[in-house]
């Protein structure tokens, strides 16, 4: 089935990203991914996302879905048709629709889990609290708006972060054990603001099962507000 060019608009998107040894994230990706590295860290995160007039390309914004969503990536590389790319490797995504869950790896081309959004948020203060129906997904963010990224930040600067993030565009998300589906988002007015993280609690980071103590480290969060988008389904890549 052909997927269709999905419109819509990116109402709020927060980046919370971590530093991550390397050697953690490895057993995480199908072999053909590499972790994509910053002054020899890993870089992985949650995504969390509030799209509008999400619809099929052509069809006009008053018929869109709202939804808040939820997506944990880790920034990769890979080799395909003698060219190294780089996007992200989405291991688990979350979503307040039932009808994203219910469209999920048919009409949209890739896995929701149904989770509770508990949003709080004005001009300049966010706070997000994430429960899956599975019990899988616990995420509660708390930040404001600030100046600057942390003074610890391995990007060095707001600059450097935007553009490591533009160029992760294309995540690939696992549909069953054989096939990776990919997605591209493309972006009109890309841009950035460096959030203050209050505090932030993630069942997945906070783990030690899968990252011992130390390994990963909040690294700084980033804003996003009020950008036109679209969504455009990618090859589909085996998992090697």
């Amino acid at each position: 089935m052909r997927i269709p060019v999905i419109r819509g608009m990116i109402d709020r998107r927060i980046l919370v990203n971590y530093r991550v040894d390397p050697s953690m994230l490895r057993p995480l990706l199908p072999s053909q991914f590499r972790p994509k590295i910053v002054q020899d860290f890993g870089i992985a995160g949650i995504c969390l996302i509030r799209l509008k007039q999400i619809r099929p390309s052509g069809f006009p914004g008053v018929i869109g879905v709202t939804s808040e969503n939820a997506a944990h990536r880790i920034a990769v590389e890979w080799d395909q048709d003698g060219t190294v790319r780089e996007g992200v490797y989405i291991p688990r995504r979350d979503t307040s629709s039932r009808l994203n869950m219910l469209l999920g790896g048919r009409v949209f081309p890739v896995i929701h889990h149904h989770a509770t959004f508990d949003v709080d948020e004005g001009d300049d203060r966010f706070r997000i609290q994430i429960d899956s129906d599975d019990g899988e997904t616990h995420v509660k963010f708390d930040a404001g708006l600030a100046s600057a990224l942390p003074d610890n930040s391995v990007f060095g600067s707001l600059e450097a972060a935007s553009s490591f993030f533009e160029r992760g565009a294309v995540g690939y998300s696992p549909v069953d054990d054989k096939e990776l589906k990919g997605l591209e988002l493309r972006s009109f007015g890309w841009k950035i603001e460096p959030l203050a993280v209050a505090s932030v609690e993630s069942s997945f980071f906070e783990d030690e099962r899968i990252f011992p103590a130390g390994s990963a480290e909040l690294d700084c969060a980033l804003l996003m507000r009020g950008v036109a988008h679209e969504w455009h389904a990618q090859k589909s890549l085996r998992v090697a």
